[in-house]
């Protein structure tokens, strides 16, 4: 079993900034894509950014300049810096990881936490 848990959500005024972090654990032999995904009320879940193992990032266009996303291989922790928050941003936040582990190929998502950005 692999779990994530995000931590770093919660509430900031526009303009402001939070860091999210999601630390993968279990029997894992190796972590290929992390990435950040969100969701807003009414929509669908949407990818925020991503990250490779060896370091690069991807960017949705709304976010990009804005929110940085960085990852810790030998903490199988992945972080989102968002910085220059607009109540757009408001939404559920889940990390996703794909790798190995024990007992083969996995795909998972953390439970979400919530940022929400007052205007």
């Amino acid at each position: 079993q692999v779990q994530l848990v995000e931590s770093g959500g919660g509430l900031v005024q526009a303009g402001g900034s939070l860091r999210l972090s999601c630390v993968a654990s279990g029997n894992i032999f190796s972590i290929y894509t992390m990435g950040w995904y969100r969701r807003s009320p009414g929509k669908q879940r949407d990818v925020v950014a991503t990250i490779t193992s060896a370091g690069s990032p991807n960017y949705a266009d709304s976010v990009k300049g804005r929110f940085t996303i960085s990852r810790d291989n030998a903490k199988n922790t992945v972080y989102l810096q968002m910085n220059s928050l607009k109540p757009e941003d408001t939404a559920v936040y889940y990390c996703n990881a794909e790798g190995d582990y024990d007992r083969g190929p996995f795909d998972y998502w953390g439970q979400g936490t919530q940022v929400t950005v007052s205007s």
